[in-house]
């Protein structure tokens, strides 16, 4: 059974850094997949935060650029999250999610929170 397991949340004061991981388990490998990075504020939609393809390259929504960067590392089946320069506003839940085909992932979440 293919699992997305993510870690590294926690409690931040604005202007600190977490990095998020998001690994993946089962007999199926990270690089044929489409990787990213959603959050859900309270109250809010879940929003695309970054993701990465298969082949390397990254987006992000308007509000992280500079701040975060997605990256893969396909050997040991991980997507990580660096997060910067947190904000009050990045607070909220982060998941995982894998896209290939018909197939889409997602991971049970981890909590971020940032205080001012």
């Amino acid at each position: 059974q293919v699992q997305l397991v993510e870690s590294g949340g926690g409690l931040v004061q604005a202007g600190g850094s977490l990095r998020l991981s998001c690994a993946f388990s089962g007999s199926i490998f990270i690089r044929f997949y489409h990787m990213g990075w959603y959050r859900q504020a309270p109250g809010k939609q879940r929003e695309l935060v970054a993701d990465i393809t298969s082949g390397g390259n990254s987006n992000y929504v308007d509000s992280v650029k500079g701040r975060f960067t997605i990256s893969r590392d396909n050997a040991k089946n991980l997507v990580n999250l660096q997060m910067d320069s947190l904000k009050p506003e990045d607070t909220g839940v982060y998941y995982c999610n894998a896209k290939r085909g018909s197939s889409n992932l997602w991971g049970q979440g981890t909590q971020v929170t940032v205080s001012s």
